[in-house]
């Protein structure tokens, strides 16, 4: 009997094993659910970017499931937070795999937090797509890590080519966060394309992120070198504190940032201050585009009236660019995923015709922002080409 019960012990744990692979995609193909993961920083100090990522998000998984969900099955999304760091982001992708067993992962937002998740999903062969980090590490290497936005190499030569070309500016002065792999990324290609367009970088000055709160020091050498232009590499948490300080030391000169700035926050933070700055982005609402149109307003019905940012937008398009993958994988096979988001052609998202090119990196325009009257307004659009 002894002998009997162990036998019959093994037979079941082997049945059990044999239901689990590495990738973790048994769940999701032997439920009547597909489970898809979301890493988000939903609290702490980048919190806009998660939360509107994720409405963005259960909007798109909405729409999905009201018509009829991805291969006959509705479409779940568990959402985790990370608390806008980069060990618990790491931590959160475990989670969402070895626990609750998803077949892709949306995110991070950041692109430190998307560096720190992409070997946990190459690791467990789980395809992972994030919806904005622009930081060109987030997929070199990887076969399953993939982003639904441009790259820093794009936006930083857009900025800068905006600047010199629309705005007439060559004089300008860089203040980026040290310990930031977006910020210094966005920080080299813009100094890079400034010099290469004959214009000139007359003053660097560095702070931390996330620590750092007085920046008068940094701007007083920065008014010194007299630039026609600042432009600040960080996120929206330091952008109108930069502003208002620098007004507030004479500095009238114009600052511009990239797509870290997107948050109702910087307008709430650098007030009239920030007033007449750009910033680069992944779409604006006065887009003249039907795509455009109908998201706002979808987004303002399920919200209330709230205007949706890019983040939302991106959340919203990468929800939609996955379902697609599965659907045309026909599976939820990690590396049947995998290859159908590669083969990504031409998705018509509200952030742009989108293309998965031969880095996993999406090819698609940047619109620029100008703050003016404490709103974003649309100043024109950047193409790939």
């Amino acid at each position: 009997m002894r002998w009997t019960c162990l036998a019959g012990l093994a037979a079941t744990l082997a049945l059990a094993l044999a239901g689990c692979n590495k990738s973790g995609n048994s769940s999701s193909a032997n439920s009547n659910e597909i489970v898809i993961g979301h890493v988000a920083s939903l609290t702490g100090d980048t919190a806009t970017f998660g939360v509107s990522a994720d409405e963005g998000i259960r909007l798109a998984l909405e729409q999905i499931n009201s018509k009829g969900g991805v291969l006959g099955k509705q479409v779940k999304v568990i959402t985790e937070d990370d608390r806008s760091l980069s060990d618990e982001a790491k931590t959160a992708a475990n989670k969402l795999i070895t626990r609750d067993h998803v077949c892709a992962l949306l995110g991070e937002i950041a692109s430190s937090r998307s560096i720190a998740i992409a070997p946990v999903a190459e690791d467990a062969k789980i395809p992972m797509l994030s919806p904005g980090s622009t930081n060109p590490k987030v997929t070199q290497g990887y076969q399953y890590v993939f982003r639904n936005c441009f790259t820093d190499n794009f936006q930083g030569a857009a900025i800068a080519d905006f600047a010199m070309k629309q705005l007439g500016l060559k004089q300008f002065a860089i203040l980026y966060p040290a310990n930031s792999d977006y910020g210094v990324g966005l920080r080299d290609v813009f100094k890079k394309t400034v010099e290469k367009n004959g214009g000139q970088i007359v003053d660097q000055e560095a702070y931390t992120e996330k620590s750092d709160v007085d920046f008068r020091g940094q701007l007083t050498k920065i008014k010194n070198a007299n630039p026609q232009a600042i432009f600040d590499s960080g996120y929206y948490t330091e952008a109108g504190l930069i502003a208002q300080q620098a007004r507030e030391l004479g500095i009238t000169c114009p600052i511009l940032g990239g797509d870290g700035w997107d948050s109702d926050q910087t307008i709430k933070i650098g007030g009239k201050a920030i007033e007449g700055c750009y910033f680069s982005n992944h779409y604006s609402p006065d887009e003249n585009r039907q795509e455009v149109k109908d998201f706002v307003a979808a987004y303002a019905k399920k919200y209330n009236g709230k205007v949706p940012d890019a983040m939302a937008v991106l959340g919203y398009d990468a929800m939609k660019i996955m379902a697609d993958a599965i659907q045309r994988a026909g599976s939820t096979d990690g590396t049947k995923i995998r290859d159908a988001l590669a083969a990504t052609k031409n998705f018509p998202g509200v952030s742009g015709s989108t293309t998965i090119d031969a880095n996993h990196n999406a090819r698609k325009p940047i619109v620029m922002v100008k703050i003016e009257d404490g709103r974003f307004k649309y100043a024109g659009t950047v193409n790939p080409e």
